[in-house]
């Protein structure tokens, strides 16, 4: 097998494309699209997102502590990708995408009620990279649409979903599962 060298970069790809609700009161709620989030703890539940300093929502969310990542699906790609290329300085994004900017339960951050899942998160800590500053942050509660749950398992059914993902400059929609954690080994 041959093989190309190329320069260190961002290649781990794809990436959930969320949209990260923010702001602390209906005049500054806020929008920003984010592929550079993932999780990084299981107990006690954490994530992280990075956002660049220049970008309006790091502001807002540095000075609140707070954010809800809202995932997104193919129905709101659109929207997806427009809160992630006009500046909340701006436009008021929720106004412009027509999206409803619902009470979140335990952080001042709306969550976007047209995203089937809506993950309430606190700030822990700041780190700057480079380029970008990561938020690490605490899951305190996370809002999900009752259809998209297994009656029989009561899990979150994923396939359902269907969540859009972020890969090198294009949004894909994640399809059919192929395998459950540990088939390769069960019996």
């Amino acid at each position: 097998m041959s093989k190309i060298h190329w320069k260190p970069g961002t290649m781990i790809y794809p990436l959930p494309a969320v949209m990260v609700s923010c702001g602390d009161s209906k005049e500054n709620y806020n929008i920003i699209t984010i592929a550079w989030t993932g999780t990084i703890c299981s107990n006690p539940p954490m994530c992280y997102i990075s956002v660049q300093p220049k970008r309006h929502s790091h502001q807002l969310i540095k000075n609140s502590g707070e954010y809800v990542i809202n995932i997104t699906t193919k129905e709101l790609a659109k929207a997806t990708d427009w809160c992630g290329v006009k500046s909340g300085r701006d436009f008021n994004k929720f106004e412009e995408m027509k999206l409803t900017a619902g009470k979140a339960k335990h952080v001042s951050a709306p969550i976007i009620i047209e995203s089937p899942v809506n993950i309430e998160c606190r700030v822990k800590d700041v780190i700057s990279l480079g380029s970008h500053d990561m938020f690490i942050s605490e899951v305190l509660g996370i809002t999900a649409d009752e259809k998209y749950f297994d009656k029989k398992t009561g899990m979150l059914n994923l396939s359902k979903l269907r969540p859009l993902a972020y890969s090198h400059g294009f949004y894909y929609e994640l399809g059919s599962m192929i395998g459950r954690f540990g088939y390769s080994v069960k019996k």
